[in-house]
């Protein structure tokens, strides 16, 4: 064997050579562990083929994770879009139904002040068609009044004067119609 042997590190370090069998069997076990690993490091790093392959099989499955924590993201950023459109369908919701009490109000409002008007021009009317009754009252002559107040309190004798005046009436018409007929 030889003197020199090389140690944990890649140090050489001087053997003092072994002191029986039995640690020379350990020691030769020792370096044939070794050797046996820089022998598979050495057979991996010639093996490109399989490199690659486990490369590959790596990304492969660095890919499907990524998918699965994109599609994770997605879901949720979709539901919280989800929520966030429905928050804010339910403020437009309030809003409107706040903009409808509003006008409601206001044309409740509106209403009420059309009204007011209205009945205050009703009276206006009705003061002024008073008035001219008034006036028409005064300017008509006494006889007439007299007449008129007469009828009011007998208005049988006036039903049948009408009904006299429009028999007549109604018989003149007649009579010119026939003459009308015969000249022709």
């Amino acid at each position: 064997m030889t003197d020199r042997t090389q140690g944990t590190g890649g140090a050489s370090r001087r053997a003092f050579g072994a002191k029986g069998p039995d640690e020379l069997r350990a020691q030769i076990e020792q370096t044939r562990s070794r050797l046996g690993d820089t022998v598979e490091e050495l057979a991996a790093r010639a093996d490109v083929k399989g490199r690659a392959r486990a490369r590959a099989a790596d990304l492969r499955d660095r890919a499907g994770a990524m998918t699965v924590g994109l599609r994770s993201t997605a879901a949720q950023a979709g539901h919280r879009a989800q929520e966030k459109a429905t928050l804010v369908g339910h403020k437009a919701q309030e809003r409107a139904g706040v903009a409808g009490h509003r006008a409601q109000d206001r044309a409740a409002l509106v209403g009420h002040r059309t009204q007011e008007r209205a009945a205050q021009v009703g009276h206006r009317a009705q003061e002024k068609a008073t008035s001219m009754g008034h006036r028409a009252e005064q300017a008509v002559p006494g006889p007439v009044t007299d007449a008129v107040q007469a009828c009011r309190r007998n208005p049988r004798p006036l039903m049948i004067a009408g009904a006299a005046c429009a028999a007549a009436v109604t018989a003149a018409l007649l009579v010119r119609r026939y003459r009308r007929r015969t000249c022709q």
